[in-house]
């Protein structure tokens, strides 16, 4: 017993007397140590290695804090911040070192460098001749990129690609695996919306779409609280529906999206229906509604899930689901809005989506003579398929918030609302080519001078993208607007509603719509063709969607100005006295024409996070290469891409803030069975999908820094 205690007490002393473990305290030298010891010693706890070059500065990291040799040979302390490891890049914290010392910078002195740009990266590294290996890492400390280059008596030179997260770009260059030095704001990466083709019609689309916009945002102060909106093209108000739809464009340059939707979520009425109007103080206009909508419950609900696309702001949208909730209680159960029998949404007759009801000119409540914003004792009711399509959608989307922020019980219920809508509204207006513009409850009224059957009204445009129709359904809408496509009668098919009610069957005081092509009776509307070629893009239509885009592109640059309507031919429609020429809610619809048809970079979550991209330059074959970059300003939410076609290949590489991406090549029709695809130069099976007369071959990614290639013999 007394051997074994003096081996115990043995064993005890030699491990006292054993030396720290690698990585400790016998890696802490001067000027270090004294910094180390001045700063708490070991309640800062052992360095995480060796000392290491960062910025041209040896500097030691530890856990909470890094020290930083000085130039006069002492050394300071600097506190981390809780978060440091998240955006310092793994290498300068855990790699061995090398005993060269290098330094990395721009060989053009740059602060700030779009996505995807060549970034130019030279090397000093002292008495050194050998293979050096370039990193570049995001703000996330993610690597984005890297090469290999030859560094020749002390010097070397790299090009690479910026990309990743937004913010300071870090630069690491590695020896035979070791840290020989790292730059930790080598370019500070922004992004901003931008597209270039080499095709001078289309690359003109967004800046000239963005300056006409600017003209059309509206902000002033509501209790207390500064609000910001995109107004009516004819009408100086904030609507919901217009601002709404004009998100399709102001996503890509706007950083206040959800101002607007705050002041209408807090002017819902307790019933849960919504204004159509916000209060405008200056004007003395007080938030309103007019009697005969149907649609401003499932605008508020769209325009709230993509406000939250553009932020990501969960807290955000946790804050609005109550109203949203709210807003579909009312819309799906009121007996003003609700026909319990069809299970439908019901409206008063009117055209399309507009504010005026079928019949002769009434009387306001001021006594003047007016359209029939009002529900009166002769209301024709019925059933309009696009406030239940758009319905339809937003009981989609609510779904999708409940899974993200509330309840997933109910985000089954909403999907099979959504499902059950469409199954109704099919069996009672889809007549195998479009939607019937509008089914009465009363089936012995049919309105006088015009064959109800035959008139394509536009939100059946509107349904291709709204995400409830069957491939089918949607190919035979954009089928139904070709055909109508006569330049003889009018200078686009971008019909309000075809063919046109007949003179004063909608009385409008004297105002405009009350004749065959004017205004929404008939009248050319740039969003019916936006939406139009947003779908024609994405069902197997691509040749006619750029047909569209280069129209509205030659109307831009000929006139410099957009107008809500047009006479069929081509003169603009100016409804009154506030009519401006720079409509923003038809050159929104062709920016999401343009963006995510075209371009096709669709955002399928929020801030990008999960994103499909979808390329669809080979439409026009005189394009061999574009850059494209999709930005909301409103976030660091963004995705960049470089696309090249060569005689035998295609070529995509890709860059952005999210996490997926599932990338779709729109195949030149001269390609055959036999085709390639690799992912960073390793092989992958695509899955080859046929949608009407294009083929696509499609990938998914878990990661977006990559470069995807398709080749064919």
């Amino acid at each position: 017993m007394k051997q074994l205690i003096i081996v115990l007490i043995g064993i005890v002393l030699l491990v006292s007397c054993s030396p720290p473990p690698p990585n400790q305290t016998d890696q802490l030298t001067e000027p270090f140590r004294s910094a180390w010891q001045a700063a708490g010693g070991p309640r800062i706890g052992p360095p995480l290695g060796e000392p290491r070059w960062v910025d041209d500065t040896l500097v030691q990291y530890f856990a909470t804090i890094r020290i930083v040799a000085l130039p006069d040979g002492g050394a300071i302390a600097e506190r981390l911040p809780a978060d440091w490891r998240s955006s310092v890049p793994r290498p300068v914290i855990e790699l061995p070192t090398v005993p060269q010392r290098a330094s990395l910078a721009l060989a053009t002195p740059t602060d700030v460098m779009q996505p995807l740009q060549p970034v130019r990266v030279t090397l000093r590294i002292p008495a050194y001749s050998g293979p050096t290996t370039v990193q570049l890492y995001d703000a996330a400390g993610h690597l984005t990129t890297q090469g290999v280059t030859t560094v020749s008596d002390g010097l070397g030179e790299i090009t690479l690609f910026a990309g990743g997260t937004l913010g300071s770009q870090w630069a690491v260059a590695l020896i035979d695996g070791r840290l020989a030095g790292a730059h930790s704001r080598l370019f500070t990466l922004d992004a901003e919306t931008f597209l270039s083709s080499g095709s001078s019609d289309i690359d003109s689309l967004y800046p000239r779409i963005r300056r006409l916009m600017a003209e059309a945002r509206v902000s002033y102060e509501l209790n207390g609280r500064l609000i910001g909106g995109y107004r009516s093209p004819d009408n100086p108000l904030l609507w919901l529906r217009d601002h709404v739809y004009q998100g399709r464009g102001f996503r890509y340059f706007e950083t206040d999206v959800t101002s607007l939707l705050d002041a209408f979520r807090d002017a819902q009425m307790p019933d849960g229906s919504l204004p159509d109007v916000i209060d405008y103080p200056e004007r003395y206009v007080q938030a309103f509604r007019k009697e005969v909508e149907s649609d401003v419950e499932f605008l508020y609900v769209q325009g709230v899930y993509e406000a939250w696309q553009m932020t990501g702001d969960d807290e955000w949208l946790r804050s609005h689901l109550p109203a949203l909730r709210r807003a579909i209680e009312y819309i799906t159960t009121n007996p003003l809005r609700w026909n319990a029998e069809r299970g439908l949404v019901r409206r008063p007759y009117t055209i399309d989506m507009w504010d005026f009801a079928y019949g002769p000119t009434t009387m306001s409540p001021d006594g003047k003579p007016a359209p029939r914003h009002w529900i009166e004792p002769d209301t024709i009711w019925g059933t309009f398929h696009g406030d239940n399509t758009g319905l339809a959608y937003a009981l989609f989307l609510l779904a999708r918030i409940e899974n993200r922020v509330g309840d997933p019980t109910q985000a089954k219920r909403y999907f099979d609302l959504s499902d059950q809508i469409m199954q109704r509204l099919n069996a009672l207006a889809w007549n195998g080519r479009f939607f019937t513009h509008f089914i009465p409850e009363d089936a012995t009224f049919v309105p006088a001078g015009v064959d109800a059957a035959a008139q394509l009204s536009l939100s059946n445009a509107y349904a291709l993208n709204r995400r409830v129709l069957s491939v089918g359904q949607a190919q035979a809408i954009v089928e139904t607007y070709y055909a109508r496509r006569d330049f003889t009668r009018a200078f686009a098919e971008w019909y309000s509603i075809d063919p046109p009610f007949p003179p004063g069957s909608f009385g409008m005081a004297g105002g405009k719509g009350e004749q065959p092509g004017e205004y929404v009776n008939g009248g050319i509307m740039p969003l019916v063709g936006g939406e139009l070629a947003r779908g024609a893009f994405a069902f197997g239509f691509e040749p006619y969607g750029l047909d569209i885009l280069r129209r509205y592109a030659n109307l831009l640059r000929l006139t410099n100005a957009s107008y809500l309507w047009y006479y069929p031919d081509g003169r603009p429609g100016i409804s009154g006295p506030d009519t401006i020429p720079t409509d923003g809610w038809g050159a929104s619809a062709m920016l999401g024409a343009l963006f995510e048809g075209l371009a096709g970079v669709f955002d399928d979550a929020s801030r990008y996070e999960e994103v499909i991209i979808s390329p669809r330059w080979p439409v026009e074959p005189t394009v061999k290469q574009a850059y494209v970059v999709t930005r909301y300003p409103a976030s660091t939410g963004y995705v960049a891409y470089r696309w090249q076609r060569d005689d035998r290949s295609l070529r995509l590489l890709i860059t952005g803030s999210g996490r997926q991406a599932t990338v779709r090549f729109l195949l030149p029709t001269d390609v055959g069975d036999r085709l390639t695809m690799m992912v960073d130069n390793q092989p992958v099976t695509p899955l080859i999908e046929v949608i009407g007369n294009s083929r696509y071959a499609s990938v998914t990614l878990d990661r977006l820094n990559v470069e995807v290639m398709v080749t064919w013999p």
